[in-house]
C-alpha cells in the first residue's frame, strides 16, 4: 500500500511530464524547431551527482554529442597575425597539442623579442572547438620553469582547472600533461599560464579559446575575429621583456604585434562582422574604439548578452582578465582605424620617458648643437606628430614612436592600434590596399573663392 508522500510523489512526477509533453506538442504545432543550444531550444535535461546541483561539465557528458566539425557547424575564426590550433579527432574526442617554450618573435619592423609563449609564438594559437565536444589537450612544458596551463572561464572539474598546486602539482621542463573535459557552453575564452603568473603570464604565455555554438539557428558571421590584447616593459636598445613591470608599458600589442605590424581586418560590404576581444595585459583595460561604426556588445566570458540588454556603442571597454565580443554589419565601406583610445596606448616604445618640450623656443639652439652634433633636429616643441614620418636613427632593436605608412603619409599612431578595411567587391579576405574614396567624399584644401562664399575669413579669423 502507497504512503501518502510517495503518492504526492507519483502525482507530481506525472503532472511535470504531462506538462512538458504538452510543452514540446504546442512547440511542434507551432513550427518551432527545438534545437539543442540553439535559440528557442528546450532545456536540457540536467543529471544530479550525489543528490547535488547539477554540474555543467556533467550535463555535457552525459549527451556524448558528435565532434563539431569546421565548416559544416562552425565558421573557424579568422586570426590576423596568427593561427588556430590544429586537431585530430580519435574516438570522438578532439585532440589538442599545445607547446610552452622560449621564442623569437617579430613585434613590428625592427623590433624582435626573445620571450615565451605556445608553439612557437604568442599569444598561443586560438583553440576551436563546438558547445558539447570532449576535448583532450597535452601541454608539453619546454621551459626552463614549471608550468601550468589555466583554461580561463571554463566550466569543467576542478582537478582540470589548472592551478599550480591548488589543482594540479606543475609540469615540471620536459614533462607532458594531459588535460581532458566536455565544453558546456559557447563563448570567447581564454587560457593562460597560472603557475608565476606574473612572470609567465606577462612573458607570453596567454591564448584564446572560442566554442562556437552547436546547431544555432542563428546567422553565423561571415567575419569572426580572434583578437589578443597584451602589454609588455621593454626597453630600448634590449630584447627581453621585462615581466616586473607594474606601471610604465611602452610595447602595447594585438595579436601580439604593435602598429605598423598589425594585419588589416578585412570584409565584405554586407557581411555580418564579429570581434572577439580577450584581455590578458598585467594591470591595464582597454577601450576600443572603432572609426565609422557603431556596434553591440553581444557577450563576455561570462556568456551572451541578451538581446534586450544590448545597446549601441562605438567603444567597448575589454577589462583585465575578460573577453568582449561585439558585432556589426559592414555597411560602411572605407579604411577604418580601430584602436586603444588610452593615448599612451597608441604610441610605440620610444615615446616614454621623454621631458617634455611642448613650447620650448630652440631659436639658434639647433644652429649651435650641430658643431657638435652633425644634422642635429630639435624636436617636440610641437608635439609628438611631427616625428611619425622622420627617418631617424633609433638604437639597435627598437622602434620610433609613431608612425605607420597611409596613402596620403604617415600614420602617426602605433602601439595597440589597427585597421578594419570593408570593400564592396572582394575576390578573397587577402589585403585589398588601400581605400580610394568616391569623388565628393573626401575632405580637401578649402579655396580662397569658397571661403569668401561663406562668409568665412581665409586664414582665420
Amino acid at each position: 500500500m502507497l504512503k501518502k508522500t510517495d503518492l504526492l510523489s507519483q502525482l507530481n512526477l506525472g503532472r511535470r511530464r504531462f506538462f512538458h509533453s504538452l510543452g514540446l506538442a504546442g512547440a511542434l504545432v507551432l513550427g518551432q524547431k527545438i534545437v539543442p543550444g540553439g535559440a528557442g531550444a528546450a532545456p536540457m535535461e540536467r543529471p544530479r551527482t550525489g543528490g547535488g546541483p547539477p554540474r555543467p561539465w556533467a550535463e555535457a557528458a552525459s549527451q556524448k554529442l558528435p565532434p563539431g566539425r569546421p565548416g559544416r557547424d562552425y565558421t573557424p575564426v579568422a586570426v590576423p597575425n596568427g593561427s588556430s590550433l590544429p586537431f585530430k579527432t580519435r574516438r570522438g574526442v578532439k585532440i589538442f597539442h599545445l607547446v610552452a617554450e622560449p621564442i623569437v618573435q617579430e613585434v613590428a619592423p625592427g623590433l624582435t623579442v626573445r620571450t615565451w609563449g605556445y608553439n612557437g609564438r604568442t599569444p598561443g594559437p586560438v583553440i576551436e572547438a563546438v558547445r558539447g565536444d570532449r576535448v583532450r589537450i597535452y601541454v608539453t612544458n619546454r621551459l626552463p620553469a614549471d608550468h601550468t596551463v589555466h583554461w580561463h572561464a571554463m566550466l569543467l572539474p576542478s582537478g582540470m582547472d589548472g592551478v599550480s598546486g591548488l589543482n594540479q602539482p606543475p609540469i615540471r621542463p620536459g614533462e607532458t600533461y594531459r588535460y581532458e573535459y566536455y565544453l558546456p557552453r559557447a563563448g570567447t575564452f581564454m587560457y593562460h599560464s597560472h603557475h608565476d603568473s606574473m612572470t609567465q603570464d606577462g612573458l607570453g604565455l596567454v591564448g584564446m579559446m572560442v566554442v562556437h555554438p552547436r546547431l544555432s539557428r542563428e546567422r553565423r558571421p561571415e567575419r569572426d575575429f580572434a583578437l589578443m590584447l597584451h602589454e609588455w616593459r621593454l626597453d630600448v636598445g634590449t630584447d627581453r621583456p621585462n615581466p616586473n613591470e607594474m606601471t610604465d608599458f611602452n610595447v602595447l600589442t594585438i595579436n601580439g604585434k604593435a602598429f605598423p605590424g598589425t594585419e588589416p581586418l578585412v570584409a565584405r560590404l554586407g557581411d555580418r562582422v564579429r570581434i572577439r576581444f580577450g584581455n590578458l595585459s598585467a594591470m591595464d583595460h582597454h577601450p576600443i574604439h572603432l572609426h565609422g561604426y557603431s556596434f553591440k556588445i553581444v557577450e563576455t566570458d561570462g556568456g551572451p548578452i541578451p538581446e534586450a540588454a544590448q545597446w549601441p556603442e562605438t567603444t567597448v571597454l575589454v577589462p583585465v582578465g575578460s573577453t568582449r565580443s561585439v558585432e556589426f554589419l559592414a555597411d560602411n565601406p572605407g579604411d577604418w582605424i580601430m584602436h586603444c583610445h588610452m593615448t599612451h596606448h597608441m604610441m610605440n616604445q620610444m615615446g616614454h620617458g621623454l621631458p617634455n618640450m611642448v613650447g620650448a623656443d630652440f631659436s639658434g639652439l639647433e644652429e649651435k648643437i650641430r658643431g657638435f652634433i652633425p644634422g642635429y633636429m630639435a624636436m617636440g616643441s610641437k608635439g609628438m606628430g611631427d616625428m611619425a614620418g622622420m627617418k631617424m636613427d633609433v638604437p639597435q632593436n627598437s622602434i620610433a614612436m609613431l608612425g605607420g605608412q597611409g596613402p596620403y603619409s604617415s600614420i602617426d599612431m602605433g602601439g595597440m592600434t589597427t585597421i578594419l578595411k570593408v570593400r564592396e567587391k572582394l575576390d578573397s579576405y587577402a589585403d585589398p590596399g588601400w581605400y580610394e574614396p568616391p569623388e565628393g567624399t573626401m575632405t580637401r584644401q578649402a579655396t580662397k573663392a569658397e571661403m569668401e562664399a561663406d562668409g568665412i575669413e581665409p586664414g582665420g579669423g
